[in-house]
């Protein structure tokens, strides 16, 4: 028997207080800059009911927010205001339950400022689905190279930025072409990563993902919980290029992220990708682990 659905919150946070927003009523002015420009970050995570629920990686997540909005000259509520405003959410969550939580942060209006959201949704069917029977991949020619956001800050690389529309274009892509998803590649062939998740592969022994920093990558919150759950358990983890061919010829391979967690990735542009079914368990706990530093915080008052 399926546990029962959370029931959707929102919340908004103004002047350092949590306020909650009653079914239907408008939140965003037409003016707000996160919905005229895409001005704006955000976090998602995922909520796993119980007695207390826990939010998963809420730390971890909390400081993404935090560098993003520094890049974006964004003014931030502090962490212990997002952090009470999660546990708020995160206590209506039913044992057995999952849950997106997801923090928003707008540039708001030049009268009010920025805008804080938070809102609880039901974790969707299609990601149940798609860790039952894994995705399917094309890759995408991103038309950047490797390194290109070394010396461009202005690009945004590594900011979880509103301004999603590139990667719902190639989502649609993706569907177009009979896939599921898709991976974004250099023009020279390197794999950086899916619109919404993490890349990491299976070869040799060692679990692999392509690093953050200069290619513009986001630094996965769910790939660093995985790298730090194998360092614990002595399977070898490195960062660095992973060219196309190495995905598709890997012992297998994953789209790692908040909500979903890890996926197995079974084909690449139309070609069989090698399942292992074991490992993608052992992602799958590791990415629910709390880490050494307490990156798992518990939705108790």
């Amino acid at each position: 028997m399926s546990s029962p659905a959370p029931a959707p919150r929102t919340l908004l946070l103004r002047d350092g207080r949590v306020h909650e927003v009653e079914p239907g009523a408008a939140v965003l002015g037409a003016d707000d800059g996160g919905l005229t420009r895409g001005d704006g970050c955000f976090e998602t995570l995922r909520v796993l009911g119980g007695d207390p629920p826990r939010a998963l990686g809420l730390d971890a997540h909390l400081e993404r927010l935090a560098r993003s909005a520094a890049a974006l000259d964004l003014t931030s509520p502090g962490a212990d205001v997002w952090r009470a405003a999660a546990r708020a959410a995160a206590r209506e969550v039913p044992a057995g339950a999952e849950a997106a939580l997801r923090l928003t942060l707008t540039r708001g209006t030049a009268a009010a400022g920025p805008t804080a959201l938070l809102t609880l949704r039901p974790v969707g069917a299609e990601v149940l689905a798609a860790r039952e029977r894994g995705v399917r991949l094309v890759a995408l020619d991103r038309g950047t190279a490797l390194d290109a956001h070394a010396a461009a800050p202005w690009l945004l690389g590594g900011v979880k930025s509103l301004s999603y529309a590139v990667h719902t274009a190639a989502l649609r892509e993706a569907a177009r072409r009979g896939a599921d998803d898709a991976v974004f590649t250099t023009p020279a062939g390197e794999v950086l990563e899916a619109p919404t998740a993490t890349v990491v592969v299976l070869a040799a022994g060692t679990l692999r993902t392509p690093a953050a920093g200069a290619s513009g990558i986001l630094a996965g919150t769910t790939q660093r919980a995985v790298f730090a759950g194998a360092a614990r358990e002595g399977v070898p983890t490195a960062e660095g290029p992973l060219a196309l061919a190495e995905l598709a010829g890997a012992d297998g391979a994953w789209l790692v992220s908040s909500v979903r967690g890890a996926v197995e990735v079974v084909a690449l542009d139309g070609a069989p990708v090698r399942r292992a079914p074991g490992w993608t368990a052992r992602l799958r706990a590791w990415a629910e682990e709390p880490d050494a530093a307490g990156a798992d915080i518990d939705a108790a008052p």
